[in-house]
């Protein structure tokens, strides 16, 4: 199986609220990739993909320029950590 097909099965087990949190978290300079893969088991390459599908093409080059080689998207302080923004429920 592809690497694509695989991500585009993961993908589609996600409702439109966790997608909608997803992009919300990706966007945040301060929640690190890990923080994504723990709360809804995605890596960064199934975020990339996520965040490629659902923003416009110039909104995730902009996206994809701020967050290369940031420091603050490829940490996690402690695996207990639960990461929850106000907005969330």
């Amino acid at each position: 199986m592809s690497s694509f097909l695989a991500i585009q099965i993961v993908l589609k087990r996600l409702t439109s609220a966790e997608v909608d949190r997803i992009i919300e978290m990706a966007w945040e300079d301060r929640t690190p990739f890990d923080a994504i893969d723990f709360q809804f088991n995605l890596k960064e390459k199934e975020v990339i993909h996520l965040m490629r599908s659902n923003l416009k093409t110039s909104s995730f080059k902009m996206w994809r320029k701020r967050v290369t080689g940031r420091k603050l998207k490829h940490g996690f302080p402690d695996k207990k950590t639960r990461f929850k923004s106000t907005n969330q429920k």
